[in-house]
This record gives C-alpha cells, sequence and structure tokens, in this order.
C-alpha cells in the first residue's frame, strides 16, 4: 500500500519516494531502508534505475552541506550524533541495534572513506572492447593457457565504461581545460558542465579549439588544466607504440610495432592487456601482438599476496645472496610503514624466515621459478625449495667434476655422436672404454646445453670447463650453442632404460634404508629378494652398479623361495624386488619394532581405504579405467607392503 508513495523528512520537509527494488533485502529490519543516491555506489545504482535526485550533503573536507541549521556546516561524526538526539526530542526514534558491516578504512591516513560524487573523464569502451573481443574469436589473438578464455570474454562482452580520472599527485595530467571566457555575453560555466572543457596536446591547441566554440577571439580565453592525473593503466596501455615515437611516424614504430608474444600475470588480463589490445586497435588499427602467454602470480609459501605490511614480500636478490633476519628487519625501517605495520611485519619474517634467507644463487631461483610454473597455477614459493634446486646446482657441480676426472687428460670427443655399441661389440676392453667416455661425454655436454636457459651461469661456467669436438670451430659459450634435438640424439633402447630405471629404484630402497638407521659410513651387505626369475636375471647384470652407487658391502641375490638372513631392514622396491638390508648388530632392534608396527597400522588403514572405494556399488560405472588400474596397482603394493611389514616385525622380534 505504500509503492509510489511519499514520506517528509523529518528535519529538510523534503517529500521523498517511496521505491521498489531488487537490491534491498526485505527480510532484514524493517523491510524499507535509505537512500542515499550521491553516498553510496549501490544507492548511486538503485538511483539511476528509478530516477532519483541526487543530492550532495557533504564537502571535500567532511562538513555539511546543502542541510537546513542547525546541521549545516557540521563535521560528520559530529552530525550523526546531533542528528540522533534530535529525532529523540521530535519523538521519531525509536531503537539502536547492532549491524555487521565493513566500514571502508583509508590505508594511509586510518580515516573512514565517505563516497562522493565527482565528476570524472571515461572512455567510451563498447566498440573498442567488441573488437578485442573479435580479435580473439578469430584467432588473431591467442590468449595462453585457453582456460583464461573465459575471463576474457566476460570482461569483453560485459565492458562498461573506464574511468580514467586518478586524483592523485603524480601521473600524465589528463589534457582537459576548463574554459573561462572574458566576455560579458557568454555566461560563466561550471566545473560539471561539459560544454566548458575542451581538450588539446598542448594548452595552444584547447585555446585555439575553446575560440572557435565560443566564437570569440583567443585573446578572450583562459584555461585551468584538470588536476586529475589518467589512470596508471591508460598510459601503460599505450606503451607497445608509445615507446617508439607514437603518434610520430619513425622508422622504430615501423620495424618494431606490432610486437609477436607478450608474457605477463594473468592477475592483470583485464586491466593490462585487454587496454593494450584495445588502444592499440582503436589508434594504430592493428593488434599490439599476436599472441598473450600469462604466467601464474608468485605468492608467500602459504598462498598470500606478497605484501609490504605483512612482511611477505620476498626480494630475489636476498635469494641470491641471501640475507639475515636482522638485515629482513633493517629494509622494513626503510619502507613508508607505521610502527604497528613494521612491527607486524619482523613478526611476520620472524615465522616465516627464523635464521634469514640463505644463500641460494641465481641459477637455483630461476629454476624454481620455472618449475614451479609446470604446476599452471600460482606460486606459493618456498625457499626451502629454491634452496633444493641450489642442492642440485651443487650436484651438478660435482657430477661434472666427476666426469672431466673421468674423461682423463688430453680427451679428444669425437666430432660427431655415434651409435656407440659396434666398437665394444668388435674390439678389445679399450674400445668400450673410449666408448663410455664418448657417451659420458655426449650426455654431459647435451645436459649442460638442455639446463642452460634456466640456469645460464652454472652451465657456462662447467661448458668453458668440457673439452670441445671442434676446438677451432666450436661456439666460445653454451649461450649460443644450438640447443639439443632429438634427431642428433634419436638413440633409444626403451628395454635398457627400464632396466636402469628398475637399477636406480633398487638403489633409491637402499639408500633409504641407511638414511633411516643413520648408517652413514658403515657398509653391510645387502640383500635382493627376487620374486621371479626374469627379475633374478635382471638384477643379477646390475648388481655390481647396485653395490657401488648404494655404499653396501655386498650385493647377494636371492633366488625365489630364497630367505634372507634374520635381523635385516625391509625397503619395497616394486612387488617383484624387496630390498633386505643387514642391521643385526647395527640398530636398536626394540626400536624399530615399534617403527615397523606404526607403519603396519598406517598401512591397514590404507588398505580398508582402498577396498571400501573399490567396492563403492557405483565405482565401476563412474570411476575412469585408468583410475581403476592405478587404485588395484596401489592395493597390490600395500599388500605387498603390509605382508613385508609383518616378515620384518618378525626378524627384528628375532634380535630382541
Amino acid at each position: 500500500h505504500l509503492h509510489g508513495r511519499r514520506v517528509l523528512h523529518p528535519f529538510t520537509g523534503r517529500l521523498l519516494p517511496i521505491v521498489c527494488d531488487d537490491f534491498v533485502d526485505v527480510e532484514f529490519g524493517t523491510g524499507a531502508v535509505k537512500i542515499t543516491p550521491a553516498h553510496d555506489p549501490n544507492d548511486y545504482e538503485v538511483g539511476l534505475r528509478h530516477g532519483l535526485e541526487f543530492v550532495t550533503i557533504m564537502d571535500e573536507n567532511g562538513y555539511l552541506v546543502n542541510v537546513p541549521p542547525p546541521f549545516l556546516g557540521m563535521k560528520r561524526f559530529d552530525a550523526r550524533r546531533a542528528v540522533l538526539e534530535a529525532l529523540k526530542e521530535k519523538g521519531h526514534f525509536k531503537e539502536v541495534k547492532d549491524n555487521p558491516m565493513v566500514v571502508p578504512v583509508c590505508s594511509r591516513s586510518k580515516d573512514v572513506v565517505e563516497p562522493l560524487l565527482k565528476p570524472q573523464w571515461y572512455v567510451r569502451c563498447d566498440t573498442m572492447a567488441r573488437g578485442a573481443a573479435e580479435a580473439v574469436r578469430r584467432g588473431d589473438l591467442r590468449i595462453v593457457p585457453d582456460f583464461h578464455l573465459k575471463t576474457w570474454f566476460n570482461w569483453m562482452d560485459n565492458i562498461r565504461d573506464w574511468c580514467i580520472s586518478r586524483q592523485l599527485w603524480w601521473g600524465h595530467r589528463i589534457p582537459a581545460y576548463f574554459v573561462t571566457i572574458n566576455d560579458s555575453s557568454v555566461p560563466p560555466g561550471e566545473d560539471t558542465d561539459g560544454k566548458y572543457w575542451v581538450s588539446g596536446r598542448s594548452e595552444q591547441e584547447a585555446k585555439e579549439k575553446a575560440a572557435n566554440v565560443f566564437n570569440v577571439t583567443p585573446d578572450k580565453i583562459s584555461l585551468r588544466q584538470d588536476e586529475d592525473v589518467l589512470d596508471t593503466w591508460f598510459s601503460s596501455g599505450l606503451f607497445p607504440f608509445s615507446i617508439f615515437g607514437w603518434p610520430n611516424p619513425s622508422e622504430d614504430l615501423q620495424v618494431f610495432y606490432p610486437g609477436t608474444l607478450l608474457e605477463t600475470g594473468h592477475d592483470i588480463l583485464f586491466f593490462w592487456v585487454a587496454r593494450m589490445v584495445m588502444l592499440g586497435l582503436k589508434l594504430t588499427g592493428k593488434l599490439p601482438f599476436r599472441e598473450v602467454y600469462l604466467h601464474a602470480v608468485v605468492r608467500d609459501a602459504h598462498g598470500r599476496k606478497m605484501s609490504k605490511s605483512l612482511g611477505n614480500v620476498i626480494d630475489p636478490l636476498d635469494v641470491i645472496t641471501g640475507i639475515t633476519l636482522e638485515g629482513l628487519h633493517a629494509q622494513l625501517l626503510d619502507s613508508n610503514l607505521d610502527a604497528a605495520e613494521i612491527e607486524r611485519a619482523k613478526q611476520g619474517q620472524k615465522s616465516d624466515y627464523p635464521s634469514g634467507i640463505p644463500e641460494c644463487g641465481t641459477d637455483a631461483l630461476r629454476f624454481a621459478l620455472c618449475a614451479y610454473t609446470a604446476q599452471g597455477r600460482d606460486i606459493n614459493l618456498d625457499v626451502n625449495r629454491i634452496l633444493g634446486y641450489r642442492h642440485f646446482c651443487n650436484k651438478l657441480w660435482n657430477a661434472t667434476k666427476f666426469a672431466i676426472r673421468g674423461l682423463g687428460d688430453g680427451f679428444q670427443p669425437q666430432p660427431s655422436p655415434q651409435e656407440c655399441l659396434k666398437p665394444v661389440f668388435a674390439g678389445p676392453d679399450e674400445a668400450a672404454i673410449k666408448t663410455a667416455r664418448n657417451v659420458l661425454y655426449t650426455c654431459l655436454d647435451a645436459g649442460l646445453r638442455l639446463l642452460s636457459p634456466f640456469m645460464p651461469f652454472v652451465t657456462e661456467e662447467l661448458f668453458q670447463r668440457l673439452p670441445r669436438r671442434s676446438p677451432a670451430s666450436d661456439p666460445p659459450s653454451i649461450c649460443v650453442t644450438s640447443y639439443p634435438t632429438t634427431e642428433q640424439y634419436r638413440w633409444r633402447n626403451e628395454g635398457l632404460d627400464r632396466i636402469v630405471d628398475f637399477m636406480l629404484s633398487i638403489v633409491r630402497a637402499v639408500r633409504s634404508l641407511r638414511a633411516d638407521y643413520n648408517l652413514t659410513k658403515t657398509k653391510t651387505d645387502c640383500y635382493l629378494q627376487c620374486l621371479d626369475s626374469d627379475t633374478v636375471e635382471t638384477v643379477a647384470q646390475c648388481s655390481e652398479y647396485i653395490c657401488t652407487l648404494s655404499s653396501s658391502k655386498q650385493v647377494l641375490v636371492l633366488k625365489p623361495g630364497q630367505a634372507p638372513p634374520p635381523g635385516c631392514a625391509v625397503g619395497i622396491v616394486s612387488d617383484r624386488c624387496i630390498v633386505h638390508l643387514l642391521l643385526k648388530g647395527l640398530i636398536d632392534a626394540e626400536k624399530e619394532v615399534s617403527k615397523l608396527v606404526g607403519k603396519k597400522a598406517e598401512l591397514q588403514k590404507q588398505i580398508l581405504r582402498l577396498r571400501e572405494r573399490m567396492d563403492s556399488p557405483d565405482y565401476t560405472a563412474k570411476v575412469p579405467p585408468k583410475v581403476q588400474e592405478t587404485d588395484a596397482a596401489k592395493l597390490k603394493q600395500s599388500e605387498t607392503e603390509l605382508q613385508k611389514a609383518e616378515e620384518a616385525i618378525e626378524n627384528f622380534k628375532k634380535m630382541i
């Protein structure tokens, strides 16, 4: 019954229309709310929909305007208290209820932010956005990875006009001028009147334009340039062509624009990429690039965006050279944070880097970032992972030293890699040694070149220490050598690959057991229990290598049915091979039984979970066949491990 009616304002006497809008939650309070279109973004939208009057009641200093006494000229917070008291005096006050809400606060001044209507400069984007969207739909512009296409079209197809005004003390001043005419026949204008604004590349150009518009001589025109500056993204959107002298023609502009590939973070796909595309098409008639590669955003180890006030910003130079916790704290003192923010940031640094950041080096940092991107999502950068890649660099260094020592003095690699088995088959052992050296060299040379784009420094250093195939003609630096191709190295024996992988998995299992039992220098016997004759044959071929690489005293291959001696630790290589490491007299048997009992309980839980999953009624119908195969393999592996854990418990009990 109130729809379309009006209510009387208790202080101004103004009649206020009652409007109905879906924005209002009718379950909240009385279901009726006041609307202030000039002081709230959501209310502004409601005001537009219903043609409401936009009344501004606050100036830029927080004093009330366009209101009756006694509120006129009051400060905003004083006025709110005064209005409450005035409502009570008039008998209009009912009650006060707490209402949880978000109050916008300025991050710098900590003052409550009040929305105000201000005249701003806008760029109409509908036509430009259509062109940018169509360029992608036609395939003229490619966005990689393509799952970002949904975001692109969502923005382009639903674009709004772009506000390019910014009230900052720095930036490119908007080239717009307010016109004052020193002629009584022309009435003065107001800032909000678009008729009295002109634009120009210079003040003189703007003055001439104003003289033509108002039909007066230029000497009667006074101009005041707008204080606002352009949105940073507007200036950035001009980047691809403005750096080459646009709008003036130049050889650089002709040669280097447009480009081919843009690589940037996915979080600025709209802010920067879309603006470059729209402005490029509008102002030059050409796309600024043909392909956009969007990389992940680097966050801290907890997945938070990096922020100075949180103290979680990682400076790449600090990762490369290392820095103490005290050094990290000192950096905060040079920032513009207040005392409370500095203290919070210090606590964040102390929590994440209690011992500071260790020196990791450039190559480790580069390699870590590249390795993270394979995940296809944002990077939660953990310094410990980067440190792991520094250790990898050390291993690469030591491996190269070992290889160079193995190549011997005066080694000259063959001019081009050969199929190297025939000399071994046809000749004495000397040919085998020569073959091994050439294979070693070829693997090292190709490996360094493969790593070079990711680890340019350590690979260059090591490459310079290698002998050359053709000293007179080979490139002087790894960065200008050819990148390895499959055509160059097309030898592949998949059967041998499987054998080597199997051998290395045995070595890893032995090393893992040695680490578990802290056998850093002590060598002991290793028994490999094989469950079929083929595995026995395979392992027998590699037993000498396994012994050397696993630091074992000796490696003994057990045939099917043969049992290892009592007092061994057990490691599962696969369902075809189990490692038994002799520990009798070397470890605390009671402690090992306790550990194995815990492992047994965990395995039983895993098996129970897998069986419940696989026995569910819709498992066969809904789970993809490949996943079913994986589950079956996991179950078989877990059951084998459980059996061996139980056997190991019995073995250790015999040692107690």
